[in-house]
């Protein structure tokens, strides 16, 4: 069927390909051409193949597995973060912050100044960059520190890989992992190489296989990792900085999503010479998902890159936005209501945490938004049995790279919104719901 696929220039090659998947010429699960092959029958340069390849990959239409080929996708849903619509069951597995605890937006509206933003000023407001250079510097070995802004987190890990990598190249994420970085790394036709999180984060020898398997850059969460919520000990990333040392121009990406909430400070495997790297903080977790934006503090040559992909326009952060987080950053108001969102989910964590313990169940890292439960058994199957009691979790295989189906027995947990009579009947269906397996 693929002897089909026609075209001269990568926009044309990828519409052949859609068009043929929407008549069902090509089913799911169909392998397409090597890249190669599909040049040679088109009689196009090699380069164009791929760049058509790329453009089916970002719309979806295909997924990439490296060396392993290009696929036509099914429709089955991809795992997505956030409440899940459409069920009556109660949902412990958002991973939402509590929408009470961010702060409110109103007294910071008031106050912005409304001078026109025009075409050809600074991608981040001047303000607002001293902010964070002060913010941001302090917990980065390197000198050499630039800043900008995006729309997010997820956003920042995008375009950080587009700028530096192509098809097929490979990138190193936490196993398990979360789930924006796996789509996004999906999405851009990149190779995902799994780095194995321990107790203490990323393991050695996880990284030294990635940096074997020739990862071009890696990503990793050094505090509140999604979905463990295990914090980096400043012992690992000592071991992980100097693994890193000989390998100065791969790109390191840290996610520190929970910034303003974590109780731990910083560790950085970002060591003093490394020359490509980024930290990036959004704001999300603290002030609102709906805020998107996050600061990134990079090494010159990385935020040149990232710069052509933030030029006026619709590639660019408003500085509304801009301002509005700044002044909100900045707020006692604002920032006292933070230190208590801080304080509510590791108390609410500890509760369950402490409610499980009771029930011999391990205790899961206390840090993050929600809980990691090792139920010791088959998640998917304790998540069935949760379901007949009214519970909606999400299993360890949602967050996996490389493993088998059903093969997880963590489930994660997000309980700091549950009253203390919930919180121990869910306890109690979880403890039930495990030794049924």
């Amino acid at each position: 069927m693929t002897q089909h696929i026609e075209g001269t220039t990568a926009a044309e090659i990828a519409e052949s390909v859609r068009a043929l998947v929407d008549r069902g010429t090509l089913t799911p699960g169909t392998m397409l051409p090597p890249v190669r092959a599909l040049a040679d029958q088109l009689g196009v340069n090699r380069n164009t193949a791929v760049a058509a390849y790329r453009l089916l990959s970002q719309a979806g239409v295909t997924t990439s597995a490296g060396r392993a080929g290009t696929r036509v996708n099914g429709s089955a849903h991809s795992p997505q973060d956030g409440y899940a619509h459409g069920t009556v069951l109660r949902d412990v597995g958002s991973g939402n912050p509590d929408p009470t605890l961010i702060p409110p937006l109103a007294p910071a509206l008031a106050a912005l100044a409304d001078r026109p933003v025009m075409y050809g000023e600074p991608t981040i407001d001047t303000d607002l960059e001293q902010w964070a250079r002060q913010w941001c510097t302090p917990d980065l070995a390197p000198s050499d520190i630039a800043i900008t802004v995006t729309s997010g987190a997820v956003d920042a890990i995008e375009r950080l890989l587009a700028g530096a990598l192509v098809r097929d190249d490979a990138v190193g994420l936490e196993d398990p992992c979360f789930l924006a970085s796996i789509h996004t790394v999906k999405l851009g036709g990149y190779r995902a190489v799994g780095m194995a999180v321990d107790a203490e984060g990323i393991t050695p020898s996880g990284l030294r296989a990635a940096l074997d398997a020739g990862v071009r850059a890696i990503v990793t969460t050094p505090r509140a990792q999604n979905p463990t919520g295990v914090t980096m000990t400043p012992s690992r990333a000592a071991e992980l900085r100097a693994i890193l040392a000989e390998h100065p121009y791969v790109l390191v990406i840290e996610d520190d999503h929970f910034s303003m909430l974590a109780p731990q400070a910083p560790q950085s495997i970002i060591g003093p010479e490394h020359q490509r790297f980024a930290l990036v903080r959004s704001v999300s977790k603290f002030l609102g998902p709906d805020m998107g934006l996050a600061i990134v503090a990079t090494d010159p040559h990385t935020q040149s890159r990232l710069a052509m992909r933030l030029s006026p326009g619709t590639t660019w952060v408003s500085h509304i936005l801009q301002r509005l987080t700044l002044s909100q950053l900045t707020s006692p108001t604002a920032q006292a209501l933070v230190a208590d969102a801080a304080k509510h989910y590791a108390a609410r964590n500890a509760a369950f945490a402490s409610l499980l313990t009771a029930r011999g169940i391990a205790a899961p890292a206390l840090s993050a938004i929600s809980l990691w439960v090792d139920t010791g058994v088959s998640a998917d199957a304790v998540v069935r049995e949760l379901m007949k009691r009214g519970w909606l979790a999400r299993t360890e295989d949602e967050f996996a790279l490389h493993r088998s189906p059903g093969s997880g027995s963590h489930v994660r947990l997000t309980v700091h919104d549950l009253a203390d009579e919930d919180q121990r009947q869910l306890a109690d269906d979880l403890a039930l719901a495990i030794t049924r397996q």
